[in-house]
């Protein structure tokens, strides 16, 4: 669809079969439904990798009472780069996906939840609404009775990676500061205004048309045997064509730099991070690990959003640690105290070995505090602050080291030719 004219339009959407998928879902009644996305293998694309049927199935029995899908679209972590041109080129994939997931579980009322910095996208998914709306194709079939218009609200965050997080998602959508919540109770059983809701990712639910137009057993033929189906791999940094490519699950990374024309020409790889920021780093000795959740997991990192950066030997890892670190110590919303106190200290640590400032001692006690964050967090993104700090090193203790004597700057030379050069 994204190289089809005006594809981000209902009209294009449809003349390419668009809907067909709502129209057999219709047909079916919402425990079929479910059990049609068990069998395809679909797992939840925001990185954890659930299976999606199994999280719809939790929800309780009907109690009359409101039930809600909540589209997770605040995507922010540094390198993820797959929801937001999804919605930018195929917004009426996730309509459907929304509608058709709102059937499965009695939903009358579903929310995107988006970045308010991407205004531009958020106009477009509005439009996208709008004329599934003025189509009648939202009018009836939802709701706990299968007989009631569905609603999808699009709604702007105000800019807050802390609200990537599920509930701190839902607190945020309730008008309330973007905090974690205390689980349990899960959102399945007690989320959205405290009633049973399902939150999922954007490419999670744009999967669900294709899924119910090809059936299942097409979706679950591509990919391995427990990471079925294929998915958005977003290649960035050092390669001649950085961008998306959709591909089934346990393509290897030197596929995939291949299909992206290469490390940029003169240049070796001299790192990469299979799923953005927040995973463990690879070296080129990973090149051919199957990028599928247990594949990757196996080997020593996670799959996450598949955001795949690419390093060369011209960067300094602690250049690049320091930049995320950064990050999530900006991103940290307090409420707890060892993410808000470690990444804080984290951060004064990176930046002192950045500019060959270090103390004796720095690359040791930078191991503990992030050993102290890791796994004492409230959610986690405290977690994921202590990843690439601990990733750095194992893999450039020297380095991280070498930072207490000499800049960043000086062992890695950033010529404004080779600036400009990748950006190219």
């Amino acid at each position: 669809m994204w190289d089809r004219p005006r594809s981000w339009t209902l009209e294009s959407y449809r003349a390419h079969g668009g809907y067909r998928g709502l129209e057999r879902a219709k047909t079916m009644d919402p425990e079929e439904l479910v059990n049609l996305v068990k069998a395809s293998g679909l797992r939840g694309r925001g990185g954890a990798g659930f299976p999606t049927g199994l999280k719809w199935s939790f929800l309780p029995a009907p109690d009359g009472g409101a039930r809600y899908l909540v589209v997770n679209a605040d995507e922010s972590e540094p390198g993820t780069c797959k929801d937001i041109p999804t919605l930018m080129a195929n917004p009426q994939a996730l309509v459907e996906g929304v509608a058709i997931c709102s059937r499965a579980i009695g939903c009358d009322h579903a929310f995107v939840y988006l970045r308010g910095e991407v205004v531009h996208v958020y106009r477009r998914l509005l439009a996208a609404v709008r004329q599934a709306e003025q189509a009648g194709l939202l009018d009836s079939g939802f709701g706990l009775d299968g007989d009631r218009p569905l609603t999808i609200t699009a709604h702007a965050g105000a800019g807050a990676y802390i609200c990537g997080e599920e509930t701190a998602l839902l607190d945020s959508l309730e008008g309330r500061r973007g905090h974690p919540r205390l689980k349990p109770p899960f959102p399945a059983v007690q989320g959205l205004y405290a009633r049973p809701t399902v939150i999922n990712n954007v490419e999670t639910i744009s999967s669900l048309p294709g899924i119910l137009v090809h059936g299942p057993e097409w979706y679950s033929s591509m990919g391995t045997e427990r990471s079925k189906g294929h998915g958005i791999f977003s290649v960035t940094g050092h390669v001649a064509r950085p961008g998306q490519f959709e591909a089934p699950f346990g393509i290897t990374m030197r596929e995939l730099i291949e299909l992206a024309g290469g490390i940029r020409a003169g240049h070796e790889l001299k790192f990469w991070v299979p799923g953005g920021s927040s995973t463990p780093i690879f070296g080129p000795e990973e090149l051919d690990v199957p990028l599928d959740y247990e594949s990757v997991g196996a080997a020593g990192s996670m799959l996450g959003t598949r955001a795949l950066q690419v390093f060369d030997e011209t960067v300094s890892a602690v250049r690049v640690v320091a930049r995320w670190t950064e990050f999530y110590q900006h991103e940290s919303c307090g409420k707890c105290t060892p993410c808000r106190e470690g990444t804080y200290w984290m951060r004064q640590i990176m930046l002192r070995l950045e500019a060959g400032r270090g103390l004796p001692g720095d690359v040791e006690k930078l191991e503990d505090i992030a050993s102290n964050i890791s796994g004492r967090s409230f959610c986690a993104l405290g977690d994921a602050s202590a990843v690439p700090v601990l990733s750095g090193i194992k893999r450039f203790r020297s380095e991280f080291e070498a930072g207490c004597t000499t800049p960043a700057s000086e062992l890695f030379p950033y010529a404004a030719s080779a600036i400009v050069e990748s950006a190219r």
